[in-house]
């Protein structure tokens, strides 16, 4: 005992590293110093580059399709494939999680996707990159489904905030530069580097995570292996049917895709009902204050995504702006969550989520609106504040939003809501996506216009679905 406590000083990182391989760490303490700061360095450093190759493959798809001889529409799947295995994955590896440590999904997703990165780097025809980035989406969703349960047993409860607004922040900032990072790659080296620079840092990631992320005790109960197959085919089949919605596919396959995700949905959803350790959170969707979490996180990201499509083409269309421009221009978002996104971080520690979120969705929805609104011939300068806006409220929002989630959650439940959380951000991108496709091809002239009300319509509910949170109890029955 003595040993272990003299461990929670911090004072040597030999001895945090061993601490971490002997004991899980208090709940109470989370990890000492410095191994909380390198543990939550390799969350970081995982979490960035599988969100950076959800984005970076787009401007590089024109590159890819003439390099690999494949046709435009042939090479999406270069995107698709990368997208449809993190969403189908995510929370069955979530849930293994809960059962064999987060430590261990973690660095097997980060060993897998170093591993795919090469092979993508070294792909000489679409369809091994195609593969490649398969298993790549497969190693993505395993570093995605439990980062934030890893956040969890990182920091002590008084300080999660803090933890979850890094993690916050993380997400936020490489999603929006994604496009900017992968210019900059392209400017002086061929695509396959947009895949090999992920290998020296996963490489750095995984060494550093095998000294300094914890260990935490999973749970006995057996892995349900029949529903990770229909939660897979669920969500695989509802992606098919909005992207189809998206490109205009015939309705008639669309609604087969549809009514197939539902009907195995609605016996995925009756199965969970009976489990103790749901591998669809269906237990933590009963607890008010997550669902009302899960709500606020999809309807955001939906008006995020609406956003980040539209506002290049009405800059570049209808205001005639260079894309160099455009890109300077939309800059403003992701700096300010730089800021915003650690600074409510650390208010969700002290006040309500609910409110705190409230507040930041407000501000977005005004800044989106104000978007819209825009004259037809406005400076770099109003152009950059209204941008600023947008990103402040959505930096205020998102780090409260997900320390409730993941608070509200049992400890040993951690897995199941980590995994939520990252299912609730996808499905809002997806959606936005789709509506952005269908908005365009419906009123091509007003197109950028109309989605940004869309967006801005989105963050009002998101706002009102977050101040509701107010009145609930946001702290978990013992874990």
């Amino acid at each position: 005992m003595h040993a272990h406590a003299s461990g929670k000083d911090g004072s040597s990182p030999a001895g945090a590293s061993a601490g971490a391989h002997s004991l899980p760490p208090d709940p109470e303490l989370g990890l000492p110093l410095p191994q909380r700061y390198w543990a939550i360095v390799v969350v970081a450093l995982g979490i960035t580059l599988a969100v950076l190759d959800s984005a970076i493959a787009n401007v590089a798809l024109p590159t890819i399709a003439r390099d690999l001889h494949a046709s435009a529409a042939a090479s999406i799947w270069v995107v698709n494939a990368y997208q449809l295995a993190i969403t189908i994955s995510l929370l069955p590896l979530a849930s293994l999680g809960d059962r064999i440590g987060y430590r261990r999904v973690y660095l097997g997703g980060l060993i897998l996707f170093t591993v795919a990165s090469l092979g993508c780097s070294l792909s000489t025809s679409l369809v091994t990159l195609a593969a490649a980035r398969v298993i790549q989406g497969f190693g993505a969703a395993g570093i995605m489904s439990v980062n934030t349960a890893l956040v969890r047993t990182i920091y002590p409860p008084a300080q999660l905030g803090r933890g979850v607004a890094i993690n916050a922040m993380v997400v936020a900032v490489s999603s929006a530069v994604g496009p900017t990072v992968a210019s900059g790659v392209l400017a002086i080296a061929p695509w396959p580097w947009l895949f090999a620079i992920n290998v020296p840092i996963g490489l750095a990631a995984i060494a550093t995570g095998f000294k300094a992320l914890p260990v935490n005790p999973g749970h006995k109960a057996p892995y349900d292996y029949l529903s990770a197959v229909m939660n897979a085919f669920a969500f695989g089949l509802l992606i098919f049917a909005v992207d189809g919605l998206g490109h205009g596919e015939a309705w008639g396959y669309i609604a087969l895709e549809a009514i197939g995700a539902v009907v195995i949905g609605y016996f995925l959803v009756h199965r969970q009902l009976t489990q103790p350790a749901p591998l669809l959170p269906v237990d933590l969707l009963r607890i008010p204050v997550f669902a009302l979490s899960v709500g606020t996180s999809v309807c955001s990201f939906a008006a995020q995504m609406l956003a980040f499509l539209s506002l290049p083409f009405m800059m570049q269309d209808n205001l005639g702006l260079s894309q160099v421009q455009t890109g300077l221009l939309m800059t403003p978002w992701p700096l300010v969550i730089i800021v915003a996104a650690p600074l409510s971080g650390v208010l969700s520690d002290r006040m309500s989520a609910g409110l705190l979120g409230g507040i930041g969705l407000v501000a977005m929805t005004v800044g989106l609106l104000l978007l819209a609104t825009l004259g037809t011939h406005p400076d770099s300068l109003q152009i950059a504040w209204r941008m600023a806006v947008c990103g402040a409220g959505f930096g205020i929002f998102q780090s409260p939003n997900n320390r409730t989630m993941l608070a509200s959650a049992p400890r040993a439940r951690s897995g199941g809501a980590s995994g939520m959380l990252g299912t609730a951000r996808l499905t809002g991108q997806t959606l936005g996506a789709a509506l952005v496709a269908v908005i365009f091809g419906t009123v091509p002239q007003h197109g950028p216009t109309v989605a940004l009300y869309v967006a801005a319509g989105f963050a009002a509910v998101a706002s009102v679905v977050s101040t509701l949170r107010v009145m609930q109890r946001t702290t978990p029955a013992a874990a």
